[in-house]
């Protein structure tokens, strides 16, 4: 540098150097210029962009008549054997990789996240070592990440410094989450399952994180899916397995899904078999506005029915059909997956309704619990394990829905609609439900009635023709916490009766239109595991084991069992059946098996007949059964 300005000296005049050697110095004092900024975009574009350029057709092609008659085509090519294009096709392929170049990067979900609220807000527990960071002016910067860090970022969220927390596999052992009462932060967690994948061991062992002992409040779990019908296919299977782990870990199925899915959310399950092969069947015949036949069978390449629209008899199994239903359009999947879960609610519905719903073993929390009484029903010669039927009294307390909670719940999601009832003057939710699809393709539309206590399914046609109203949100506010604190307030006894020790010899002789088990556990921690025998078959299971039974039949439950769809055999003052059946879309109480003679006398107490496919039908009043059920249980 020095002889570099005794050169300048030399040959220009004094002012000359002085500027240049002040500038000289003033550059070596000045900070070195910034590096070149950070521009990333961490997607998969170049991917897609690649195999446009490779696959988009431009080649022109040309027709001609082969040996048979028929047309064809086939590319062209110049004089020289040199491929000729198409002009307007490389016109709409550059036109294509411009738009989608143009637009932005779709970020996965983690850094979706964090860009979103902010690296001051969400602690990240993953295995990440490098992360790319967005910072608030838009410019990019790059994060080295240690084994330290993520000890960091949990103790800042169980601190309560940062309120979102996202971890993967990596961040999901070894580490808890959960409402902890030593920690600060001791606010109930809500805890979104996104991107589960296939392993159902590894689902748990994330939800494990957040639900543990010793916590302020248990979590809510939200597993996350987009409006794409297809990404029910990996929930599906996650529901499929957990409750296959529950039932060889614990031997409960409910034990490994914890009732997290709803039983309509199993594609694979027995009832979606089953509508699956009514599915094709309305495919074949044409009755489907998702798809037709042809178009279907073109576009997934399952062969589900002949030229002549006569099903295969080996159809395709639903694992192959959920995987090919992927490729189709996005549009097409919603279209087709609407159609088949609302014929898989349809059966799932109905076995809910007669009993036969199988969802594993539902537990009954209550105030108290009391054994009145306990019969042995059989005793094991070999091992002298009995089993028994209990006579239990409960006392529960009822846990009615905030209105925050219903509130929120319309927020998110849509359709939802305030409403009162003009007679009774409640208030409920209206919330669109899953639709029935009938065996013939006829879609029936349902709604759900959110109540402060209990969830009511009605057909949207009944809704409009009921006294049911839309209601201003002042007045349905008032109304709610008004049902809600009055339920809140009062404590509500019954009495159960309830088969338990050893159940599988006897599980023959016990009703089979009420298959569910059940755990009653009472706030003393005590707890009973058995199968609810309800008060009208009491009598008839003690005549099955031979037992002496002084159980008498009485009218409210007779009433209690017509309500909750179940049948009730009748031995006086005739043989016969009080059941619900469904009549002209109406469901109604039929009284079946009755004498001919008998049909007068049941007029005199307020019955009324039908004649139905030339048959006599006698049914009772519906709005109001009990006079007519307590002059049929009267002593002779």
């Amino acid at each position: 540098m020095i002889l570099l300005a005794w050169w300048f000296l030399r040959h220009v005049e004094v002012e000359g150097p002085v500027i240049i050697w002040s500038k000289i110095m003033t550059n070596r004092r000045n900070p070195a210029p910034p590096a070149a900024t950070l521009d990333i975009n961490c997607d998969c574009k170049e991917n897609v962009i690649d195999y446009l350029e490779r696959a988009f057709p431009t080649q022109q092609m040309q027709v001609f008549v082969d040996d048979t008659g028929e047309e064809r085509s086939m590319p062209m090519f110049d004089d020289e054997g040199r491929p000729v294009h198409n002009a307007e096709a490389i016109e709409k392929k550059q036109r294509l990789i411009e738009h989608l170049c143009a637009l932005p990067p779709i970020k996965p979900a983690l850094d979706g996240i964090i860009e979103h609220y902010g690296t001051e807000k969400v602690a990240e527990v993953t295995g990440r070592t490098k992360r790319l960071v967005t910072q608030g002016d838009g410019s990019q910067k790059l994060e080295t990440r240690s084994a330290r860090t993520n000890q960091s970022e949990t103790d800042h969220f169980m601190d309560g410094r940062k309120n979102i927390l996202v971890f993967s596999d990596a961040g999901g052992t070894g580490r808890s989450y959960h409402a902890s009462l030593d920690a600060d932060n001791r606010r109930q967690r809500v805890h979104f399952l996104l991107e589960p994948g296939w392993r159902a061991d590894r689902a748990i062992q994330g939800l494990g994180r957040t639900h543990r002992t010793h916590q302020a409040e248990t979590p809510l779990f939200r597993p996350v899916t987009t409006n794409c019908k297809g990404e029910l296919r990996f929930t599906s299977t996650i529901a499929r397995r957990l409750d296959s782990l529950g039932a060889l870990t614990r031997g409960q199925r409910q034990t490994g899904g914890q009732n997290l899915f709803d039983p309509a959310d199993n594609l694979e399950s027995e009832y979606a078999k089953a509508a699956l092969v009514t599915w094709f069947g309305l495919l074949a015949e044409g009755k489907l506005t998702s798809a037709t036949l042809v178009d279907f069978q073109k576009r997934s390449g399952l062969k589900i029915a002949s030229a002549d629209g006569i099903l295969e008899e080996d159809l395709p199994p639903i694992q192959r059909w959920l995987n090919r239903i992927l490729a189709l359009p996005i549009a097409m999947q919603n279209a087709i997956f609407d159609e088949f879960l609302a014929l898989v609610e349809a059966r799932i519905s109905a076995a809910r309704d007669a009993g036969t719903l199988d969802v594993g073993i539902e537990t009954i929390q209550v105030e108290s619990a009391s054994v009145d009484e306990d019969i042995i029903l059989r005793t094991d010669e070999r091992t002298g394990a009995t089993s028994h039927l209990l006579r239990i009294d409960l006392t529960t307390r009822y846990q009615p829905t905030t209105l925050e909670r219903v509130l929120e719940r319309r927020e998110w999601s849509d359709g939802c609609i305030l409403m009162r009832n003009t007679k009774s003057d409640k208030a409920a939710l209206c919330e669109p439900s899953r639709h029935f699809m009938t065996e013939k393709g006829e879609l029936i539309q349902r709604v759900i009635l959110h109540r402060p206590l209990r969830r009511e399914y009605h057909q949207l046609r009944d809704l409009e023709e009921s006294a049911w109203v839309e209601c201003a949100e002042l007045r349905f506010a008032k109304l709610w916490l008004a049902e809600a604190e009055d339920s809140a307030s009062r404590l509500h006894t019954e009495t159960i009766h309830l088969a338990t020790g050893l159940l599988l010899p006897i599980w023959s002789n016990l009703p089979r239109d009420y298959l569910e088990v059940n755990r009653i556990v009472d706030l003393e921690g005590r707890s009973w595991l058995g199968r609810i025998v309800y008060d009208t078959d009491v009598a008839d299971v003690l005549k099955a084991f031979g037992v002496n039974s002084s159980v008498k039949l009485t009218d409210e439950a007779v009433v209690k069992a017509l309500r909750e769809n179940r049948s009730i055999t009748i031995e006086q003052p005739f043989g016969a059946v009080l059941k619900r059946s469904r009549v002209a879309g109406d469901l109604r109480i039929e009284i079946a098996g009755v004498p001919a003679d008998q049909i007068e006398w049941l007029k005199t107490i307020g019955c009324f007949t039908e004649i139905i496919a030339y048959r006599t039908r006698i049914f009772v009043p519906a709005d109001n059964p009990e006079p007519v059920v307590r002059a049929l249980l009267a002593p002779l």
